[in-house]
Order: C-alpha cells, then sequence, then structure tokens
C-alpha cells in the first residue's frame, strides 16, 4: 500500500449498543480497535426513543434510554479504542495478507484485521406520513419521534400507529396530555403484550381498525383537526388535536453492503452460532444477524457483541482463550479498580 495506514485488530462497523458494546469487551480482550458510524453520534436505533423507560437490561433499575446510551458511550470508552464518526462505511477489499481496506462514503480508508459489523437495520429513515402536504406541519405539531414529553402536557394528542414506539408513546402521554387518541390499521397491536394490555386498562382512546385520512388546519400552519376512517365500514371521524405523533415504523437501507456478497435476507444476514459470516475475518452482531437462538432485546445484544468479538479473536489467534477473563479477575482492570480506590484482594 502506497499510503500510510494504522492496522487495527478489530473494525466495528455501526454505534448502536452492539457496536458499543463490542467496543468494550474487544478491549477486555487487549486488541487494538476501531469503532466507525456513519451518523455524528454513538445510540444507534435508541436514539429513535430517548425518552422511553428501558427495563429489561439485566443488573439495570429502569432507565430512560438517552441515560442508557451515555453509559454505554462511557463504557465503550474504558479502554480507549479509536471512534470514527459520520463516516458511512461503503466498500470493502480483501488484501493478500487476508487484512481488509475498508472505504467509506467521505473516501477516508480503515485497515483492520477483523470486522464486526453491527449496523442495526442499515440506514432508517422513518416512514412518512402519505398525506399530500403533511411534510408543511413537520416544524409546528406533526412528530414523527418524541424527544421530551413535557411539550405534550395538557393536549390532545393523536397517535398513528400500532408498534412498539406507539403503544409506549401512548403509555407514557397518558398521564401528561389532556387526551390520547391511537389510530392503527389493524385491530392487533405489535407491541410487547404487557404494555398493550397497560394500554388498553389506561384512558388511552383506541380507534382500530382506522387509518388517519385528512389533516385540517384553520392557518395553515398547525393541525387542528384530523379525519379518521374506518377500514371496515368506510365511516369518517373527525377529531380535535393539538398534536399528531405519526410511528408508521422505519424503512431500512444497507446500502452498497448488499454488493459485499454477505449471505442475507430481507432485514439481517445469516451467521453461525459463534456469529461467523460467510465472508472470511467478518462477523456480526445484535440486530443486524439471524440465527436459531437469537434473542432480539438489548440484552441479547451484549452476548452477541462478545461471541462476535471472541470469535475474531481466535480468528487471529487460533491458540488464544475463548473468552476473556471476567472483569473481576481480569488484569485489564487493576489499574483502572485503584483509580476507583478498589483495592484487590487477590
Amino acid at each position: 500500500m502506497n499510503e500510510q495506514l494504522e492496522l487495527y485488530d478489530v473494525t466495528i462497523i455501526g454505534g448502536g449498543p452492539a457496536g458499543m458494546y463490542t467496543a468494550f469487551y474487544s478491549g477486555m480482550r487487549d486488541l487494538k480497535t476501531k469503532l466507525i458510524e456513519a451518523k455524528d453520534e454513538l445510540g444507534g436505533r435508541m436514539l429513535i426513543y430517548p425518552e422511553k423507560m428501558i427495563w429489561d437490561v439485566g443488573g439495570v433499575t429502569p432507565i430512560l434510554c438517552r441515560n442508557l446510551i451515555d453509559q454505554l458511550i462511557q463504557q465503550a470508552q474504558t479502554f480507549d479504542p479509536t471512534i470514527v464518526l459520520g463516516q458511512q462505511i461503503t466498500a470493502q477489499e480483501r488484501q493478500e495478507d487476508g487484512t481488509y481496506i475498508l472505504t467509506s462514503s467521505t473516501g477516508e480508508r480503515h485497515w483492520t484485521r477483523t470486522v464486526i459489523l453491527a449496523i442495526g437495520y442499515g440506514i432508517l429513515q422513518t416512514a412518512k406520513l402519505e398525506i399530500e402536504g403533511a411534510d408543511r406541519y413537520e416544524v409546528t405539531n406533526l412528530h414523527y419521534t418524541v424527544q421530551e414529553l413535557e411539550p405534550f402536557r395538557g393536549k390532545r394528542v393523536l397517535i398513528s400507529g400500532g408498534g412498539d414506539s406507539a403503544v409506549d408513546w401512548a403509555n407514557e402521554l397518558s398521564g401528561v396530555a389532556e387526551s390520547v387518541t391511537i389510530v392503527h390499521r389493524r385491530e392487533q397491536f405489535g407491541g410487547h403484550e404487557k404494555n398493550v394490555v397497560r394500554m388498553k386498562a389506561s384512558s388511552v382512546r383506541i380507534k382500530v381498525p382506522h387509518a388517519v385520512t385528512q389533516l385540517h388546519s384553520k392557518a395553515g400552519t398547525t393541525i387542528d383537526q384530523v379525519t379518521i376512517t374506518c377500514s371496515e365500514t368506510g365511516e369518517t371521524e373527525c377529531i380535535d388535536v393539538d398534536a399528531v405523533i405519526v410511528n408508521h415504523g422505519l424503512k431500512s437501507d444497507f446500502g452498497p453492503l448488499r454488493e459485499w456478497g454477505l449471505d442475507m435476507g430481507e432485514w439481517c444476514a445469516n451467521v453461525s452460532g459463534r456469529l461467523e459470516t460467510n465472508l472470511p475475518a467478518v462477523f456480526a452482531a445484535g440486530d443486524f444477524v439471524d440465527y436459531d437462538s437469537k434473542v432480539r432485546l438489548i440484552a441479547g445484544t451484549f452476548t452477541d457483541a462478545v461471541l462476535a468479538l471472541n470469535s475474531a479473536k481466535l480468528y487471529m489467534d487460533p491458540s488464544a482463550p475463548k473468552a476473556a477473563y471476567v472483569s473481576s479477575h481480569n488484569d485489564r482492570f487493576k489499574e483502572k479498580n485503584k483509580a476507583l480506590g478498589v483495592v484487590d484482594s487477590h
């Protein structure tokens, strides 16, 4: 190579929970680590719902998603990995010595022995409300995500959607807004069962099977009323609103990654039980992967990260231990424990 590139042991593509925990665990295994994220901040899909409460991470009491992101970022930085933001990796080229050159959309190149793909569902874009002229209200009272609950206090809120986020927002806002109406085109909701039961037992008004069909504005700047239509009878109803929240899911775009030759389905890469892809020295973790015992929780993502990193380590050094020593007995934490004022009794 004519250019002078620094060689890394592991390059992680993706800065969501899978990527961040992989960076931390890679440090536990004393590997030279780089993490590359396409966006200008870490967090991945979690950035979509910063106000949601996260209950299902082992050993962590209920925590706001944005606070969990902050803690994951802090943990990821434990062993000082190189973190690159604002670069989408568009191409890979395997070298004669088995290493990879990764090229980003900015033209910057990265050299690595192994690659771990933690890209979730790729570049995500919010599915917009398909009503002509709806975009004009995006600067006022049409929302595609909920960053904070307080702006909706005392307001009449209509939510369009039936997935996890729509149900969660309905539950969270029912104690804040004056009224909450949720409109879903199907009888059944796609959210977690417990949350759906909670919503149905609350003051949330549920309109199914209905869809938002018209937006009305007196001044032309904000939505004052919404017409919803029953998909079975065609009957319509006009509802007064102060705010409209739309959660119609996300559109995924893997971009040039589909040209890499990965064994992929529509949404995920097929991997082995050791999180190996079909490409040599390329492993994967998190929402991007699919295998028989896959657990689609943040907690499951952490396990994916460990398995993928261990496989990368063994790929580079087949004689290495199969896993890192636990932190209580891992030499990499001795100095860090001293800095915390912890005396090692072993």
